[in-house]
C-alpha cells in the first residue's frame, strides 16, 4: 500500500498490479558521501533509488545510459541524509517525478527548507508497492536515521537488492537479500585504514557502530551469506574516500565469495564521480 501525501493530507492508492517482465537493468549513477543514486528499470519503467546528485548531474549520467528524466517514474528514498536526498526538490518540482518515502523519513524532510512543498507518496516499511511494472519491497536496515530502509526491486522473476547505508548484518536483511540476481551493498571502510585515519574518535566509533557503516569484511560476509545460484553481480557501494581503497574492497569480496564456493559471482565497484558497470538481467 502507498499513500499520496504532502506534509498534510493523505490519499490511499489501491489495486496493486503485478506484471511479469523478462528484462531488468541496474546501474549505480553515483555512490559515496558526496551523493548516492541508483537506476533500476525495465523497457517500460525506470526508477531511481535515492537522489543525492543535482538535477543536472542526474540528467547527465542518465544520458550515458541512453535515458533521460522522462524515463524515470519514481524516486524511492532510503533515508533522509543529504547525500541521498539533495536532488529531490528539483526532480519533483521541475521534472514532476513522484517521490516515494516512508512517513518517518518524510516528516524529517518536511522540516527541511523547501521540502514542505513537495508531494509525497508514503509507503510502509515492510510492505510491497508497485511502480509501473516494478514491485518494490522496502525492508528495515540498521543505520542512524529516522526509519532507514533497503529495497528489493522485482520485475517478474528478476530480483535486485539495494542497501547502501547499513551498520550491521541482521537476519532480516539477510532474508530480504537472499535470492537476488544482483546486489548493491555498502563496503564503506577497511578496518585498518579507519583505525589509523586522522578522524575524531567519536566519528570512528559512529562509523564502526551498529548504526554506522559496513566494513569490507562485514560486507563480504553478508554477500557470501546471501549468495546462491541466482546471484550474478555484486556492486560494492559507498566506499570511503580516505578509509578505503577499491582494490581492498574488491579483493575482500572476491576472496570471501570464492572461499564460500561462489566462483560465478561478478564483483565490481561504484564511484562518486562516474557511473558503474551496468547489470542486465
Amino acid at each position: 500500500m502507498v499513500e499520496n501525501a504532502g506534509c498534510v493530507g493523505q490519499k490511499t492508492a489501491r489495486n496493486i498490479r503485478r506484471i511479469t517482465i523478462m528484462s531488468l537493468q541496474l546501474c549505480v549513477l553515483a555512490s559515496g558521501s558526496s551523493g548516492n543514486c541508483t537506476y533500476v528499470g525495465t523497457d517500460r519503467t525506470g526508477i531511481l533509488i535515492d537522489a543525492g546528485l543535482s538535477g543536472k548531474e542526474t540528467q547527465r549520467r542518465l544520458e550515458q545510459l541512453g535515458l533521460g528524466m522522462a524515463n524515470i517514474q519514481a524516486v524511492c528514498v532510503s533515508h533522509e541524509h543529504g547525500d541521498h536526498t539533495a536532488g529531490l526538490r528539483v526532480l519533483n518540482r521541475r521534472h514532476g517525478i513522484p517521490l516515494f518515502v516512508n512517513s518517518a523519513t518524510r516528516d524529517i524532510l518536511c522540516r527541511a527548507e523547501g521540502a514542505g512543498e513537495l508531494s509525497w507518496n508514503i509507503f510502509q516499511s515492510g510492505s510491497a508497492f508497485p511502480v509501473g511494472d516494478l514491485v518494490l519491497e522496502p525492508f528495515t536496515v540498521p543505520h542512524d536515521a529516522a526509519d532507514p530502509v533497503g529495497f528489493i526491486v522485482k520485475a517478474g522473476a528478476l530480483r535486485v537488492g539495494i542497501t547502501t547505508d547499513i551498520g550491521m548484518i541482521t537476519e532480516r536483511v539477510v532474508d530480504a537479500l537472499s535470492g537476488c540476481h544482483a546486489l548493491v551493498i555498502e563496503a564503506n571502510h577497511d578496518e585498518h585504514l579507519l583505525e589509523n585515519a586522522e578522524r575524531p574518535w567519536s566519528l570512528k566509533r559512529r562509523i564502526k557502530g551498529r548504526l554506522g557503516h559496513l566494513s569490507n569484511e562485514h560486507a563480504a560476509e553478508m554477500v557470501a551469506r546471501v549468495a546462491g545460484p541466482h546471484l550474478q553481480h555484486v556492486f560494492l557501494a559507498h566506499l570511503s574516500a580516505d578509509c578505503n581503497r577499491g582494490e581492498l574492497a574488491l579483493q575482500t569480496a572476491v576472496r570471501t565469495l570464492k572461499t564460500a564456493g561462489h566462483h560465478h559471482v561478478r564483483v565490481s565497484l561504484t564511484f562518486p564521480d562516474r557511473i558503474s558497470d551496468v547489470w542486465r538481467g
